[in-house]
């Protein structure tokens, strides 16, 4: 009877935390399903009586909403596949390579995730300045192709690879660049797919850098172009439009959660037993 009790009492938790993080979504859902006059309708329904898809046409008249989707898949997708190859390098070379000051210059560079990033969003715009790169994707990413977190989850993970199998490799005379290729990064499954999972989420909720360095409406993430929509949300006539904006826009950094929830989880479990 107590064990019975207290998986009911561990369900009930589990349902009701599931509510509460799922509630906001759905509530996205069906605001962008509402005609203007019962978006305003006080108490509000729980559900459109005449869901209404025209709010998701309009979203991509009022702003430009492709061109904005495109720019951030491109910005998300760049800045993601560098981070993974560049923390896979450095973390290999961290794990497996014996130098002076290697455990200082390591920890220097996680000390760098302590920085908040209003602190560099100056000097980072000056540097990009002083290089004529305002204004253009090339200062966009620049500064977002190598993540200090990265490079810590990837030598925690090669720190666990044997080095008499990175041994017998170069016996074999395999190169380092193939052992990296062949031998190391098929073994990273778990912290890449983590990685790659902070790194999406991060950059396609990128807000403060993108509006900071560029000025031209065409080059614009999504993030910025939401903000622009949000002026249209001072009317209940355009409630719908805001929330099928928002609502389109989370769609990617959901499906890439759930694609890779169960090696994500793995990845972060791990290196917190590390």
């Amino acid at each position: 009877r107590q064990s019975r009790a207290t998986r009911l009492t561990l369900y009930t938790a589990l349902i009701a935390t599931a509510v509460f993080a799922v509630f906001p979504i759905y509530w996205l859902v069906i605001s962008s399903l509402k005609t203007p006059v019962e978006s305003g309708r006080i108490p509000a329904t729980w559900w459109p009586q005449a869901p209404d898809f025209h709010a998701y046409l309009t979203v991509f008249e009022v702003v430009p909403f492709g061109r904005s989707f495109a720019n951030s898949v491109i910005l998300t997708v760049v800045c993601s596949v560098s981070v993974v190859m560049t923390s896979i390098l450095s973390g290999y070379v961290f794990a497996k390579y014996r130098f002076r000051g290697r455990e200082k210059l390591f920890w220097a560079i996680v000390l760098t995730m302590f920085l908040p990033p209003i602190t560099t969003i100056v000097p980072l715009y000056n540097m990009m300045n002083s290089w004529n790169l305002n204004d253009t994707f090339l200062g966009l990413v620049l500064p977002w192709l190598a993540n200090p977190f990265g490079v810590f989850l990837m030598r925690q993970f090669i720190a666990d690879i044997p080095d008499e199998l990175i041994d017998a490799a170069r016996v074999d005379g395999a190169s380092e660049v193939r052992i990296v290729a062949s031998i190391v990064t098929p073994l990273l499954r778990p912290a890449v797919i983590t990685l790659l999972v902070f790194t999406t989420v991060y950059y396609w909720n990128s807000f403060l850098w993108p509006l900071t360095i560029l000025q031209s409406t065409e080059k614009f993430p999504i993030t910025v172009t939401l903000a622009q929509l949000l002026s249209y949300n001072t009317t209940v006539k355009y409630q719908s439009v805001v929330m099928a904006g928002v609502l389109v826009a989370s769609i990617p950094t959901l499906l890439v959660f759930l694609l890779g929830q169960r090696v994500f989880v793995q990845g972060i479990s791990r290196t917190g037993v590390k």
